[in-house]
Order: structure tokens, then C-alpha cells, then sequence
């Protein structure tokens, strides 16, 4: 049986879906202002991946990840680039898509953008007015009332007065509480706004996804996603307005994908230690990238660096090269009867233990390496499938590193020429200039594998 550890519980429980055979998950996407860093990547990857589960486990999958596309930093940024906030954000949500498409995430099956369901923000803030969970203030904004929900904390596991001991609240002097969180901003000159009961204005963040996540998935689904650093305030304050507004449970399961880290610190903008998706592809290839974030478990900081990336880089090698000696691999169904496929099955239900779900891979790699099993080679493909691992053709795979402008490495085309100056002098007998090609081959980062079929090339 899928257990899943409950941010809520802090706990493994066993997973019981409200409907049976499907799943109903929520994922708290990106703020469109900037490219996606790799922080970012992981939540897309991770949640890609827990999906991708599911499917394979012979659920019916309704997987949301919503779209901000109006807040102050989206705002601050499109006036500091003199452009209309649609033009900003239509930008980055392309880039986001080609970030996510490289690194072999699926699209949801809803991609919801705030703007376009505000009129659900606004009759979910009006029930909670009319519940005393919220309050207009005199500066047009609208407040939850955070005392007025008894469970106030309980995701996070911070009470109350912990909060306002420890924790640093905004203080307005508008507020009945300085723990009271906006719901709905009046519009200052020059932003956006959408009328409302209570003059013109705009959607707080947290409310956002309450409405979103209730009209593509109801007021009660299975599991709801999303980065550490949402736990608190965002993904409590969400519990609030929907438990608030219909006095029932909201979410079954509470999932939160580890930070990623450089140097010990958590990537982000605001510490300007990040790097975006598009600058570590210009490096590695997607797929190792990915590879990369799923050799760690989701729950785990993820230790950013390049030699990290390398090393992830020449594992995935060893699992394409075991395939490419194999050749032409079947596409199979994956039996799961088998012991390999269900040691893989038991890590994946243990929580989406990737790491150990990968190392399934490597024991079938090994064995392919000594049996040469086209069996063998079928299901290290399927089970990385599952994973969105090892369906290129593993040839075009060890020969495609990407390339930056000024890094001087050897095109194909310029590796193949060198390949048959190479044939040329072993074929006229001049094998030290044939041994030579090879080693500045080598030197270049290119390994030459002679065999009955030829000479093949890879990348290091």
C-alpha cells in the first residue's frame, strides 16, 4: 500500500483516496515576475513525478497547478520594465513551459491563472464576511480574522501566541490583530483592479488558490503540494478560508518538497544565491537535471553544485550505456510480478522513495552489463520511464551535451570527420596518427568505442 508522509499528521499514512481509483491533487505553482530557478524545478518535478505514480498505479489523475499572475512583485516588475503586467506575465509563463517541457514534466490537467477566477475569490471572501472570519477595514481592504478560526496552526504546528511572540507580523494599523492576513487589496493608483463589494481592488495571494483548488477540485480533495516554504504562512492560511468558508476538512494530505540548497543556504531571489533553469541547462542536458533532483528523496534539502550535477551525470551514462549495448530495446508493460519491478514498487509507495527506486535501475543496469538481457533492458527502460528517465534513444543521448557559445568543445560534425581520419590511418596502416585522432578525441572530451558494429562515440 502508497504511504505518504502528512505534513498535517507528521506522520507515513496509507493512502485512501476519497474516490476510489482517483486522485485529486492541488500544487501551489510559480509567481510569474522572473525565469524559474531551480527551486522551482524541483516543486515541478517532484509533483510531476508523484502524478506520474498514480497513473502508473491505475489511477484517474486531476492534477491543478495554478498560475499567479498578479501580485506586487508582478507589478513592481512590469512598471521597472515599462510594460503591461498581461505582456509580463504572458512572457514568463511561456518560459516557464519550455523549462518544464525540457525537464520532461507533463502539463497538469489544469493550469488555472488567478486573474481569470477572481469572482470565486470574492464569493468565498463574502462567506467568510458573512461567517465573522473576515472583516472590511476602513482602508478598503479586506482581513481574515485569524482568532476567529480554532484551528489556526495546525499544519505548521505554531500556536497563536508562539506567533505573535516569535513570529514577525505585519504591522497595519487597519487590522483587528497584526496576526490577520489581507484576503482582498484596495487598488492603489496605477494597479490593477477588479470591483468588488468592497470598492476596487484585488486578490490577496493566499486566497487565490482556496478558490481555485475548490472550483477545479471541490471543497474537499486528496492531496495538496507545494515547496517547504509554503507551509507557513500560505498553505495555513489556506486551511483557514476553506475550512473557514465550509466548515469541513479541505485536504486529506499535505505533501512539501525539501529546499534546495547552495552552500548550506536555501536557493532563493530574495538571497540572490539562485540559478535559473535556463542557466543550468545551458550546462547539462534536461535529463540529468531531472535525474539530479529525483536521486534525492523529496523531503530532503537537495545540494546544489556542479559537481553534484556531474556526478548525476555520469550515473544516468551508466544506465544509457547499459542500454545502447543492448540495442534496439522493446517498449514493454511493465510486469510487476517481478522482483525487480517490485523492490522499484516498494520504494515508490514508501513515500516516492526515488533514491531507492533508482538504485532498482542500476541493480538491472549491472546485469545487463553481465547477461546482456534484452528482458532486462525492456524493463530498466519501462521502470525509467515511470521516473520520465531513459526514453531517448541512448546514442543521441551520449552524444547531446549542450553546448555554450564560448566553450570551444567539437560539434557532431566535427567528431564524426576526426572519426574518419581516424578509419583513413588505421586502413593505411598509420597507427600512430590513428591513435593520435583518438587521444586529441579524447582530450576533448570524447571516448571513441570500437566494436563489431564500427566505432561509436560519447560524451564524458
Amino acid at each position: 500500500m502508497l504511504k505518504i508522509y502528512n505534513s498535517l499528521t507528521r506522520e507515513k499514512q496509507e493512502f485512501v483516496p476519497l474516490v476510489a481509483g482517483k486522485l485529486k491533487i492541488y500544487v501551489c505553482g510559480m509567481t510569474v515576475y522572473d525565469y524559474c530557478h531551480l527551486g522551482h524545478a524541483r516543486v515541478l518535478v517532484v509533483f510531476d513525478t508523484v502524478a506520474r505514480w498514480f497513473e502508473s498505479s491505475g489511477y484517474e489523475v486531476i492534477y491543478v497547478r495554478n498560475i499567479t499572475d498578479v501580485d506586487d512583485k508582478i507589478i513592481q516588475r512590469a512598471l521597472e520594465q515599462n510594460e503591461s503586467i498581461e505582456v509580463l506575465t504572458n512572457r514568463f509563463i511561456k518560459a516557464m513551459d519550455e523549462d518544464a517541457a525540457a525537464l520532461g514534466v507533463k502539463q497538469p490537467t489544469h493550469e488555472p491563472r488567478a486573474t481569470r477566477y477572481v469572482d470565486n475569490m470574492i464569493n468565498m471572501i463574502s462567506v467568510l464576511i458573512d461567517k465573522a472570519l473576515a472583516y472590511p477595514a476602513n482602508n478598503g481592504d479586506v482581513y481574515y480574522a485569524v482568532r476567529n478560526f480554532p484551528g489556526y496552526g495546525k499544519l505548521s504546528g505554531k500556536s497563536l501566541e508562539d506567533l505573535r511572540a516569535g513570529e514577525r507580523v505585519e504591522i497595519d494599523q487597519y487590522k483587528n490583530d497584526p496576526l490577520d492576513f489581507v484576503l482582498w487589496k484596495a487598488a492603489k493608483p496605477g494597479e490593477p483592479y477588479w470591483d468588488s463589494p468592497w470598492g476596487k481592488g484585488r486578490p490577496g495571494w493566499h486566497i487565490e488558490c482556496s478558490a481555485m483548488s475548490e472550483h477545479f477540485l471541490g471543497e474537499h480533495f486528496d492531496i495538496h503540494g507545494g515547496g517547504q516554504d509554503l507551509q507557513f504562512p500560505h498553505h495555513e492560511n489556506e486551511i483557514a478560508q476553506s475550512e473557514g468558508a465550509h466548515d469541513h476538512t479541505f485536504v486529506n494530505y499535505w505533501m512539501h518538497n525539501g529546499f534546495v540548497r547552495v552552500d548550506s543556504e536555501k536557493m532563493s531571489k530574495s538571497l540572490g544565491n539562485f540559478f535559473t533553469v535556463r542557466e543550468v541547462l545551458s550546462q547539462y542536458q534536461p535529463e540529468v537535471v531531472r535525474f539530479f533532483i529525483l536521486r534525492a528523496q523529496y523531503r530532503s534539502p537537495l545540494n546544489y553544485s556542479d559537481q553534484h550535477l556531474k556526478d548525476a551525470k555520469l550515473a544516468l551514462d551508466r544506465l544509457y550505456i547499459a542500454l545502447k549495448e543492448i540495442g534496439d530495446v522493446p517498449t514493454i508493460a511493465v510486469d510487476w510480478e517481478d522482483s525487480n519491478a517490485q523492490t522499484f514498487m516498494t520504494a515508490m509507495n514508501d513515500d516516492f522513495n526515488t533514491p531507492d527506486a533508482i538504485a532498482v535501475l542500476f541493480e538491472l543496469a549491472t546485469t545487463i552489463n553481465k547477461t546482456s538481457s534484452t528482458q532486462h533492458a525492456a524493463l530498466l527502460k519501462a521502470l525509467g520511464g515511470i521516473l520520465g528517465l531513459l526514453q531517448q534513444n541512448p546514442q543521441d543521448y551520449l552524444q547531446n551535451k549542450p553546448l555554450t557559445e564560448d566553450s570551444g568543445q567539437l560539434s557532431s560534425d566535427q567528431i564524426e570527420e576526426m572519426i574518419q581520419q581516424r578509419l583513413v590511418a588505421r586502413k593505411e596502416g598509420e597507427y600512430v596518427k590513428a591513435d593520435a585522432v583518438r587521444q586529441c578525441l579524447l582530450e576533448a572530451g570524447v571516448i571513441l568505442e570500437d566494436g563489431a558494429h564500427g566505432t561509436t562515440w560519447r560524451r564524458q
